[in-house]
């Protein structure tokens, strides 16, 4: 059975505003969590970004929920080795109830360095090196790695995981997909196409869970939905490699300038129509997704979490 839970958007949240929504969806009935990491914002109106690994530090003593992160890149702006340490703690703190979610990531949040941006097969290769030298880490051995990519020297996590530590590997195409099915110990996207869940199992992901994620905007007044939609979330529509290549958010949103209105009505769910609701989560489990993570966009959390609780999440599960 597909399991919902909810989606804590970084770039658009406080650290305060975060903490309440996953108690919020704790008592909703929602039963896992999941955090985007990022650097920056995708654009100024959303305007935050905490720090993840100290917002799941926070979410481990404010919620009993399992928390995944939706997702890390372990290639540019941190080492895998720090990044091995900070999920390895936050699978301690969270008493094994983490899941590491990885990307190739997006040059928006890696670029800070003055780093080159690779393209995406030279991405997929260093994330590919950066998960081994995470798994070696999260075993609790001395780790020596002269790698391609990385240099790991006498390093070893003298806090392990609290047991398995699984990797989830996002991927949007075809060849992330198969990346996924190879490397990874579960496949991470955000649409539900039976095609690219097909290809993650043929690549090895069969058995193997498939997680995906949706905003939405609960709202009375559809139109005003629409409007917070089109003003906070219209990176969401942009097409291709533009969301893997863009800098900063001033870029973002010139880049958004193409996205109407209309675009963002007819593809985010928006409203207070729960069968509405219902039906958009629901293609996800009709693809074959095992965990599906929505986010409210906007201020109206009260109204959402009410929403989904009394009659959004009894259907799904009925």
């Amino acid at each position: 059975m597909t399991e919902y839970g909810y989606f804590l958007s970084c770039e658009e949240f406080t650290p305060g505003e975060l903490l309440d929504q996953a108690r919020r969806a704790e008592e909703a009935g929602f039963t896992r969590l999941a955090i985007s990491d990022h650097f920056h914002p995708w654009n100024e109106a959303q305007g935050s970004s905490p720090f993840v690994w100290s917002m799941i530090g926070a979410l481990s003593q404010a919620t009993a929920l399992p928390v995944t992160t939706l997702v890390t890149c372990p290639t540019v702006r941190l080492h895998p080795t720090v990044t091995a340490q900070a999920a390895a703690t936050s699978s301690v703190l969270l008493g094994g109830r983490f899941v590491l979610g990885v990307g190739t990531g997006e040059a928006l949040n890696e670029h800070i360095h003055g780093d080159h941006w690779p393209p995406f097969d030279e991405r997929a290769a260093m994330l590919e090196e950066a998960v081994a030298v995470m798994r070696d880490l999260f075993a609790g051995r001395l780790v020596n790695h002269r790698g391609r990519h990385y240099t790991v020297d006498n390093a070893r996590l003298y806090t392990p995981p609290a047991g398995p530590l699984p990797v989830y590997v996002s991927g949007f195409g075809p060849n992330a997909a198969e990346l996924a099915g190879r490397i990874g110990d579960g496949f991470v996207t955000m649409t539900p196409d039976t095609d690219l869940v097909r290809a993650f199992h043929r690549s090895g992901g069969q058995g193997k869970p498939v997680i995906g994620g949706l905003k939405v905007c609960w709202n009375a007044d559809r139109d005003k939905a629409i409007d917070t939609a089109h003003r906070l979330w219209p990176t969401e529509l942009l097409p291709g490699e533009l969301a893997q290549i863009l800098p900063t958010p001033a870029h973002f949103e010139q880049a958004s300038e193409l996205v109407t209105r209309e675009m963002v009505a007819d593809a985010v769910t928006c409203g207070n129509d729960p069968d509405q609701h219902i039906q958009t989560a629901r293609a996800y489990s009709e693809a074959g997704f095992d965990e599906v993570y929505i986010g409210q966009i906007g201020a109206d959390q009260e109204a959402f979490f009410a929403a989904y609780r009394q009659d959004v999440l009894p259907a799904l599960r009925g």
